[in-house]
């Protein structure tokens, strides 16, 4: 299965792994683009029980990342789809999710649910993946609850 081995693809003059961030990459990625602090302990349990990583390098540096949460069975979450704001809009995001998608297509089996909440602004990069808006007339919003 591709989604378990550890793969590194050059994109153009950028590295992708099927790895995790570490917790200080992580967290500072993070925080470039708005989403705040959050305890390392807490951020290193929640990596190390994540199902899949993706992330992408420029050099030695952390520039995007991308992973799945989830049961590994029925339920899927695409969670952190992050690109550093110095290296939006060419290309990252895109490569990130390609790369979670195939992942979802080995792993996700016919009547599994993916979900995400996508970034304000940011759903209709989500859509040319299959994913669609709420509401609408079969779903309600979605909803969530931040602790």
């Amino acid at each position: 299965m591709i989604g378990l081995l550890e793969i590194t693809v050059v994109l153009n003059e950028y590295c992708i792994k099927l790895e995790s961030p570490s917790v200080e990459e992580f967290s500072t990625l993070r925080k470039k683009i708005g989403w705040g602090e959050i305890n390392p302990n807490v951020a290193e349990v929640s990596l190390n029980n994540s199902l899949f990583h993706v992330i992408i390098r420029d050099e030695s540096q952390l520039i995007g990342m991308g992973r799945v949460v989830g049961d590994g069975a029925m339920y899927f979450y695409i969670q952190d789809v992050v690109v550093d704001p110095n290296y939006q809009n060419s290309g990252i995001g895109t490569a990130l999710m390609d790369q979670i998608e195939n992942y979802l297509s080995i792993t996700a089996k016919k009547g599994s649910t993916i979900g995400l909440l996508a970034a304000k602004g940011k759903e209709t990069f989500y859509t040319r993946y299959g994913y669609t808006q709420r509401p609408n007339d079969s779903l309600g919003h979605g909803m969530c609850r931040f602790v």
